[in-house]
């Protein structure tokens, strides 16, 4: 399964298009109100990311524990230092309303951490790798 997201941003225009594998969709990503580029951070996806990967999966992986997931919050919280720093501290909570014994319930956020692919893939460490640019340089010409 290929995910992927682009980002486009124009003097005119801000998008964010979203797909996994040929189910592709727009997700509403404000512009910043001065300058360009996005209202949300890098920082704000990756916790997004995180809190949308643990619910979803959460969702899923219930069944198998005999489970109806009525209501889940997931907050997910992370410290950077500054600008080009890694974050620090990536760190979340998770408030679930469920049918079933509370043990049960437990195992199941339990075994939901164990299998997030997102945060598995942060635990992993997996390198991020610039794969090609496209320049295409208009006005000044020395």
């Amino acid at each position: 399964m290929q995910v992927f997201a682009t980002l486009a941003n124009t003097a005119s225009t801000h998008s964010m298009v979203v797909a996994t594998g040929a189910a592709e969709h727009a997700i509403p990503v404000v512009a910043k109100e001065q300058g360009r580029g996005s209202a949300t951070s890098g920082g704000e996806f990756l916790c997004a990311a995180l809190a949308t990967c643990f619910c979803n999966d959460l969702f899923r992986e219930a069944p198998a524990f005999d489970i109806e997931v009525i209501e889940v919050s997931v907050r997910v919280h992370s410290e950077f230092a500054g600008p080009g720093d890694p974050a620090r501290h990536i760190g979340y909570a998770v408030e679930v309303t469920a049918t079933g014994d509370e043990r049960v319930i437990r195992d199941l956020v339990r075994h939901t951490d164990a299998v997030a692919e997102i945060h598995n893939t942060l635990r992993l460490g997996l390198p991020v790798l610039l794969e090609s640019v496209d320049v295409r340089s208009v006005g000044l010409h020395t």
